[in-house]
């Protein structure tokens, strides 16, 4: 977002297939300065010769580049390129694809751009989430930055979320809140201090440096008040510092991220609910992704939605013969057609999507129900049944007399338990336990223990 050389340039904007910029403004006189800048445009040499000034300039000890996000970009150029690739430019996906490409080469010559005007000078890349996708260009960062304002627009489970992935990527980690009661360019706000201690003392518990945006007054002065907030918390974090600095995790989980495979969203439903169910069991977890080492926890979490290929199930399978457990929920397992498991360690079938919804599952204080009502309890969201092919069943699912309709409906929600017994709710095969409803996803949306 470069306002000033937006409006002298519009012909270096990113284009939609309408032709129109993408942005997030309603209309050309809406306040703001959100369109976005063309990489694959002069903008890029513009952008080379800018930042080689500042360094001639100033002293510099790094750079924060924000707001890089890849769309599916239209303008003439984008298109002639994504045909000369033998993609289809007609393809949204193909286009992406193509930006995607354009991102890293970009990310590349802005790293050999740093490092010849100064080899010391740190380099991040910010996009206001970090996630799976950065693997591919990991190399161009000097450390990583995870942008994550709770109370404005990111949520208070983003950045435990998202620091559990960045944390095992190799690099530095650094938080990044604001002193702001909601976001950037709320003046004259200041964020509650006991909210101020919870995001840092999180930072600080999940290897992370901390980073507390301000931003600077038109007239160029210092919010005093700001720094008394700051510093109030700044000081319990400096007589935490010794136990902090070279402090790493120890972790006995290991939960694979569904935004690897989850097309928008950078915080899955699955994801926030399993973050939040660990995180309430006093778990210590990572979040990992299918390129990652896993050899070193005890075990494996497929949160309601990951599909399994061929080089995934393989390391899966090796993992659970060198003494590892698996938990599985929904649809994950399945291969990425989705039509049957491929985890042979399930020892299940997959028959296809539930019959009935909401059903009940009568766990009848067996060994996953211990803690809960000899009573049946409603499963909101609707499953996956499956037949058992060698494992064997924890709890089952009971349907109800019928799937509430316009025709036959009972009360206000949804319709009671006939107790009959429709399929396998819970299952385990030695050290692999799956679940046949998407748990975690329903965790996120209303918690039902």
């Amino acid at each position: 977002w470069d306002y000033y050389t937006a409006q002298r340039r519009p012909e270096w904007l990113m284009r939609d297939e309408f032709g129109k910029p993408f942005t997030s403004q309603q209309n050309a006189f809406a306040a703001g300065f959100y369109d976005h800048l063309d990489i694959e445009s002069p903008y890029r040499d513009f952008l080379k010769d800018y930042i080689t000034e500042l360094f001639e300039q100033v002293p510099v000890d790094g750079l924060f580049l924000d707001i890089h996000h890849v769309y599916a970009n239209a303008t003439p150029t984008s298109i002639a390129a994504v045909r000369k690739k033998g993609m289809d430019a007609t393809n949204p996906k193909h286009r992406l694809a193509h930006y995607a490409q354009v991102m890293q080469e970009y990310k590349e010559e802005m790293a050999a751009l740093a490092q010849k005007l100064d080899k010391q000078a740190g380099l991040f890349f910010n996009g206001g989430h970090i996630g799976p996708t950065i693997r591919s260009s990991i190399g161009t960062y000097s450390h990583l930055e995870l942008e994550s304002l709770p109370s404005g627009g990111w949520g208070y489970l983003h950045f435990p979320l998202t620091s559990r992935y960045a944390r095992t990527l190799g690099k530095e980690t650094m938080g990044m809140t604001g002193k702001f009661h909601t976001s950037w360019g709320d003046f004259h706000s200041l964020k509650n201090q006991a909210a101020l201690e919870l995001e840092c003392f999180t930072m600080l518990a999940l290897n992370a440096k901390c980073s507390v945006g301000d931003q600077l007054h038109p007239r160029g002065r210092l919010d005093a008040a700001t720094y008394d907030l700051i510093g109030a918390v700044y000081e319990q974090v400096a007589r935490k510092e010794p136990w902090c600095e070279g402090a790493v995790a120890r972790t006995d989980i290991g939960v694979f991220s569904a935004e690897e495979f989850a097309e928008g969203s950078r915080t899955p439903e699955a994801m926030l609910g399993v973050v939040r169910m660990l995180q309430e069991g006093r778990h210590q977890f990572d979040v990992v992704d299918s390129q990652s080492d896993v050899s070193g926890y005890k075990v494996l979490v497929l949160p309601d939605a990951i599909p399994v290929n061929d080089a995934l199930r393989q390391k899966l399978s090796a993992f659970v013969a060198k003494g590892g457990s698996l938990l599985v929920s929904h649809q994950s397992g399945l291969g990425p057609d989705k039509q049957a498991f491929n985890l042979p360690e399930l020892g299940l079938q997959f028959v296809g999507e539930a019959p009935y919804s909401p059903d009940f599952i009568a766990a009848n204080g067996g060994a996953i129900g211990r803690n809960l009502p000899k009573t049946e309890l409603v499963m909101y969201l609707k499953g996956s049944e499956v037949k058992l092919a060698g494992a064997t069943m924890l709890a089952q699912a009971n349907v109800p007399y019928f799937n509430r309709t316009w025709e036959h409906f009972n009360s206000h929600r949804h319709t009671p338990s006939a107790a009959k017994a429709g399929y396998p709710a819970a299952t385990q095969n030695g050290r692999v336990v799956y679940f046949m409803h998407p748990v975690f996803t329903q965790y996120a949306r209303n918690a039902p223990r």
